[in-house]
């Protein structure tokens, strides 16, 4: 199995290389620390599958997926986040996942899960199960994701970037818009949201999975 890794932490890959090398049934074709370079792999070398944080720079997990699960639905999608969040882990399966494993699981949960993505089946990690459960039955608190999946692909980049602490000048240049899209896709976003700062779209972002506490 050709395998691309993908985490804004050379360890958490490093960790991943390791294990997989030892047990000889993977080959690592490639790693990436953003979501930007995991789809232009992805692209380049066609791997059977990937293993992907949620919280990348540049662009998110749950967009990078997209966008390969557009380009090639056959490439199987492991999500390995700290994300148990209702919203995180529901659109993260919209996106095209595969599987979802905590990263607090170990590595024979992470072989299962990889292993079961490429048998064509769903795997969860059994702390998330009953939040699909519950999205599944309708019991699940909805209502607080609807206005985030309202956003356009587009508003969530421009989301992102923003909590990233990047300029409207910046956002445009780094995107290919003019300032006055970037600006009035912020408003926008603020008025689908009902916020009223940068703090609260860097919030929003930290909340969704976008940008980690870290930034």
């Amino acid at each position: 199995m050709r395998l691309v890794l993908v985490d804004d932490h050379a360890i958490m890959r490093q960790g991943l290389r390791v294990h997989f090398e030892r047990r000889g049934k993977v080959e690592i074709v490639g790693e990436a620390e953003d979501g930007e370079t995991a789809v232009e792999l992805v692209h380049t070398l066609r791997p059977d599958a990937v293993i992907m944080d949620i919280t990348l720079p540049e662009l998110s997990g749950i967009e990078a997926m997209r966008s390969i699960h557009a380009f090639d639905p056959a490439v199987k999608l492991v999500v390995l986040s700290m994300h148990t969040e209702h919203c995180i882990v529901t659109e993260a399966i919209k996106a095209g996942a595969d599987a979802y494993v905590l990263k607090s699981a170990d590595f024979e949960e992470i072989e299962a899960a990889l292993e079961a993505a490429v048998e064509n089946k769903r795997y969860l990690s059994p702390e998330i199960t009953g939040l699909v459960i519950q999205d599944f039955l309708g019991t699940g608190p909805c209502s607080s994701c609807s206005g985030f999946m309202a956003l356009t692909e587009r508003e969530r980049q421009v989301l992102q970037l923003t909590a990233q602490g990047l300029s409207v000048k910046v956002i445009a240049r780094d995107i290919n818009l003019s300032p006055k899209t970037v600006d009035a896709a912020r408003r926008n976003i603020m008025q689908k949201m009902g916020i009223h700062s940068i703090a609260g779209l860097t919030k929003l972002a930290i909340r969704e999975g976008l940008i980690s506490m870290e930034l």
